[in-house]
């Protein structure tokens, strides 16, 4: 049992003791850990590919033990209903993470200044103790929680989709709704040709452009996509990215017909099927900003398809 903390800490990241430290990066945004054990900084397999050593980090995460949480009176944002609540002060933001075992009593507690760089995570000793060997400090929704709402502050998003990159360099989106075809698009791509699949259901879009500060990536121009470690049922999660060439709005359907869409349109399909924090009308209005820039810099098409090889050699033989 760990008894170095006897208290709750109100505090954001602090350096202080940390022995072990750990560095991932999910879709240009890297996440540096730190902590007293080494299974405090621990990344769950997911996460493994996504390791890397020696990186600059963007946001950072000490990792704490406590004996227990106590109620936190600040403003609700928002509630899942089930796993996840967030709410907000002052000093920024407060995430509790529940689980049906353990009722409304929280098991971990991440707080987190209002730019997502410096966060303190809080390890419930009262429930681990009771659950031996479980304690994973970045397990699912936290991790991608995470990354969602670090995008908020920079040009870049997440959408449901399905990317995919020919050997020609060609970096296809599928994008879609849960069902709308993006693993099957997924199994019939990697069944016709050789290609790298990103993600076969969570794709991070971003400029294609240094963060140096003197770019202006506000400005229409390349884009790049990322996987993610958030696969679909194809289990497709890739570290790499690549150049986006064209997006694709998948719906089922008769004769595998592309229509190309205007900006607005491609605007409101992306927001439709993108990961965006709702609980901070700024975080809306960032995102509808990056989408407008995406819609002028990559042509999106509505494709609707048939389920068979034939949807692919459409692609295959497609000119814009």
């Amino acid at each position: 049992m760990r008894s170095y903390v006897g208290a709750q800490s109100s505090g954001f990241f602090e350096e202080r003791d940390a022995a072990y430290r750990s560095l991932f990066r999910v879709g240009g945004v890297s996440v540096e850990m730190a902590g007293r054990f080494s299974e405090d900084v621990a990344l769950i397999p997911p996460l493994r590919p996504f390791r890397v050593e020696g990186d600059i980090s963007d946001v950072n995460i000490r990792v704490e033990w406590v004996d227990g949480f106590v109620p936190e009176c600040r403003h609700r944002l928002f509630d899942s209903g089930s796993t996840w609540r967030v709410c907000e002060d002052e000093a920024g933001f407060l995430f509790d993470f529940t689980s049906a075992t353990f009722g409304e009593q929280p098991y971990k507690r991440l707080l987190v200044d209002k730019h997502f760089r410096r966060a303190t995570l809080q390890m419930s000793e009262e429930y681990f103790s009771a659950c031996p060997g479980a304690a994973s400090p970045l397990e699912y929704p936290l991790d991608e929680l995470l990354i969602m709402h670090r995008l908020t502050q920079e040009r870049a998003i997440e959408l449901h989709g399905s990317g995919i990159v020919r050997a020609n360099g060609v970096g296809n989106l599928f994008v879609g709704h849960s069902g709308a075809g993006k693993s099957t698009t997924t199994r019939l791509w990697t069944s016709r040709e050789e290609v790298e699949v990103l993600s076969d259901d969570r794709i991070i879009v971003r400029p294609d452009q240094p963060r140096d500060g003197h770019s202006d990536l506000s400005a229409p121009g390349p884009m790049r996509m990322y996987g993610t470690p958030w696969h679909g049922e194809a289990m497709f999660a890739s570290p790499n990215s690549a150049p986006l060439s064209r997006i694709f709005i998948l719906e089922h359907g008769h004769g595998n017909v592309i229509t190309r869409l205007t900006p607005s349109q491609t605007v409101g399909e992306l927001f439709a099927r993108a990961f965006v924090p709702f609980h901070r009308h700024e975080y809306v209005e960032a995102a509808l900003s990056f989408l407008e820039q995406l819609a002028d810099s990559v042509p999106c098409y509505r494709y609707s398809f048939e389920p068979d090889e034939r949807a692919v050699e459409k692609i295959q033989h497609f000119n814009d």
